[in-house]
């Protein structure tokens, strides 16, 4: 089973997004996938036409059930999807508590790792959508994963919150077994734009080794298919973006793959 922590310490960079659409082309292939919201804002549960607010069941239950010392069922709070293959397990706003509860309990950095061991049976991908600060969520998605993909708008305070991540990942492996993988994915690049250009080209400058080289363009084919709660990869599967995002999964699903391999402008 693969595990992928997509994260990012600044918002609106194309997170929920990059999950929604690289769990549709996971599913479109036949696997078995597994969304994991652990954001309390819920963009993604929102995406699938839960509501955060609301809901009773969801990715917080398994944080109460471990401080208050009872085994976490993870199945109980999995939702099914629309899609073949395609499962969720939202979010809701009390996941905002966790961190100040965090001082109370202890062991809570493993929950989703530990949850994760009874679920491998059943999925053959998981995708965490994480919130944009560094908490116990985050904390949590990055120690489950064996793979960080971020997403990072291309402009200017993009690349400044990329700088706080890159910091938190190397404060995170000093505590890990063993290295956390990622691959950095330059998105909502606009070509006729200056500063989007400029950005991508400082991403290519400056994150080389770790820096996949294509991107994910602007795409109104995105929104539309967030507005109609549809993975963009089962709505519009031959839009430049999907395209692109499923470049970006050729290329991290094989390991030994080298990030130069793919690229939208053959740079």
């Amino acid at each position: 089973m693969k595990t992928w922590a997509i994260s990012n310490q600044k918002g609106g960079v194309g997170k929920t997004t990059t999950v929604v659409t690289l769990a549709g082309l996971l599913s479109m292939r036949g696997k078995r996938v597994l969304c994991i919201d652990l954001d309390p804002q819920g963009s993604m549960t929102s995406y699938f036409r839960l509501d955060p607010d609301s809901i009773q069941q969801s990715a917080y239950n398994l944080f109460k059930d471990s401080s208050e010392k009872l085994t976490p069922e993870p199945q109980k709070y999995i939702q099914k999807t629309s899609f073949a293959g395609l499962d969720v397990l939202p979010a809701s706003v009390a996941l905002a508590t966790l961190d100040r509860q965090a001082s109370k309990f202890k062991g809570l950095g493993l929950v989703i790792t530990n949850a994760l061991k009874k679920l491998e049976p059943a999925y053959d991908v998981i995708l965490i959508d994480t919130p944009p600060m560094l908490g116990v969520l985050m904390i949590n998605a990055l120690a489950a994963s064996d793979h960080l993909i971020v997403p990072v708008q291309t402009e200017f305070l993009a690349l400044k919150g990329l700088e706080r991540m890159m910091k938190t990942l190397k404060m995170i492996q000093k505590t890990r077994h063993k290295p956390l993988k990622y691959t950095i994915v330059p998105t909502m690049f606009d070509k006729r734009t200056r500063a989007s250009v400029s950005s991508l080209n400082s991403l290519r400058n400056n994150y080389k080794d770790k820096l996949w080289r294509g991107y994910i363009t602007v795409d109104t084919q995105l929104r539309e298919a967030s507005r109609a709660g549809t993975p963009a990869s089962i709505l519009s599967p031959k839009s430049k973006s999907v395209i692109a995002y499923d470049n970006l999964l050729q290329t991290i699903w094989d390991d030994k793959a080298k990030l130069t391999l793919v690229s939208n402008d053959g740079r």
